[in-house]
């Protein structure tokens, strides 16, 4: 068995979703999810099919953001796994509705961080592993860095 990390390129103000699902119809009910969470989001999702043709099924509102999930997806190239990128909203937006489609069976992760897909390859399939997301702590949060938190969070919106 081979493992590998491949990192995963993307616009560098997007967030990426990567999880895996079980049926063809993925990339047309995950277009659904994302169009009936946020409003005018810009996104681009890719599903790698597992067996028949075995294709990357693709979608999307924008084309460089479909353009790099699907290179994300012909990069990781393990079966039932898809790649959601966004460019306009976050995943938090996101989840809940994209974790609800009735195929999808788990999200390795949601992020804006640089990010590495962990893949084992045993000469007849290739499946996900896990993910590296992001650095390591340096520490931890004092007063400054819990108030900043606060105010970022209603700075954007998410608390009161």
């Amino acid at each position: 068995m081979e493992l590998n990390a491949i990192e995963i390129k993307k616009p560098a103000d997007a967030n990426v979703i990567i999880g895996q699902a079980h049926f063809i119809k993925t990339v047309e009910d995950l277009f659904e999810a994302l169009v009936e969470s946020v409003p005018g989001i810009k996104f681009g999702a890719a599903f790698c099919e597992a067996s028949g043709p075995c294709l990357i099924r693709h979608t999307g509102t924008d084309a460089e953001l479909e353009k790099a999930a699907v290179d994300s997806a012909a990069a990781i190239a393990a079966g039932h796994v898809f790649v959601v990128v966004i460019g306009n909203a976050f995943p938090v937006n996101v989840l809940n509705k994209l974790k609800a489609v009735s195929e999808v069976c788990t999200v390795f992760c949601a992020t804006a961080n640089p990010v590495r897909v962990i893949v084992a390859s045993d000469g007849g399939g290739r499946g996900v592993v896990g993910v590296i997301d992001g650095s390591p702590p340096k520490g931890v949060e004092g007063e400054k860095e819990r108030a900043e938190r606060h105010a970022m969070l209603r700075r954007f919106g998410y608390k009161q």
